[in-house]
């Protein structure tokens, strides 16, 4: 009987627009090797990681790999066609996991491909989590004050912080429940969630989502401020009188 494993599910699918530069963002060099690259080492590392799959922007598929044999990336097992929207990038890699023969039971941790600093800490408690309750979410606690805005420009409401979560990636989940959100998607209508935990919160099925306390570090690399907060982090070590 095969076991349970605990599979990465990176999600490279977008072309990185906003960012403003010539090659998709999650292919950009930092510190000799493309950010995908860094991410795809975070799970590469941890000994619980079975294996892992990324949803590549269409084209490029034969670079990832490339980079994956230069960098000695051998948990790489899968790469699956990226979509129009982040949903159907994960849409094509939670199916594309069923088709090559992945379990229900399986754990997948979907993440980001451009939030290269993930901790081994926050993989670990992502597994247990989710092992425990069926769902898990990183996530950070709220710290800035919050204004509402339609327009962008002018605000005449806040909203509490108290009870706000700043959500990260990875976001866990058993492949057959995933799955399942997204058929229940589908019938609703729902086609372009911002994240899986969006997803699952507009079902309105009342599923209890547990949060794993996620870092500031575990950025998500969007702009170019990004890219040089990354590298700042990248070369910074906590000091040692620190508790």
């Amino acid at each position: 009987m095969q076991k349970m494993r605990n599979i990465a599910l990176i999600i490279a699918g977008g072309a990185g627009n906003r960012m403003g530069q010539d090659i998709p963002k999650q292919f950009m060099h930092i510190d000799g090797a493309p950010i995908i690259i860094h991410t795809m080492n975070c799970f590469q590392q941890h000994p619980d990681i079975d294996a892992v799959a990324v949803v590549c922007l269409k084209g490029w598929e034969t670079v990832l790999q490339s980079y994956a044999n230069q960098f000695c990336i051998d948990k790489l097992k899968w790469i699956f066609p990226g979509g129009n929207s982040g949903m159907e990038s994960i849409h094509n890699g939670i199916y594309g996991l069923k088709e090559v023969g992945c379990m229900d039971e399986d754990l997948v941790l979907i993440h980001d491909a451009v939030r290269p600093l993930l901790s081994q800490d926050i993989i670990s408690s992502n597994i247990a989590i989710c092992k425990a309750y069926g769902y898990a979410i990183t996530g950070i606690k709220c710290r800035e004050a919050i204004l509402e805005s339609m327009d962008g420009f002018t605000t005449k409401t806040s909203i509490p912080r108290d009870t706000l979560i700043r959500t990260q990636t990875p976001q866990t989940f058993r492949l057959g429940n995933i799955i399942n959100a997204h058929k229940m998607a589908k019938q609703k209508g729902i086609t372009d969630s911002v994240a899986s935990c969006t997803l699952v919160a507009e079902l309105n099925e009342n599923i209890e989502m547990h949060i794993v306390p996620g870092s500031e570090k575990n950025i998500k690399i969007t702009t170019v401020e990004d890219l040089e907060i990354l590298k700042a982090l990248m070369h910074t070590e906590r000091e040692g009188w620190l508790k």
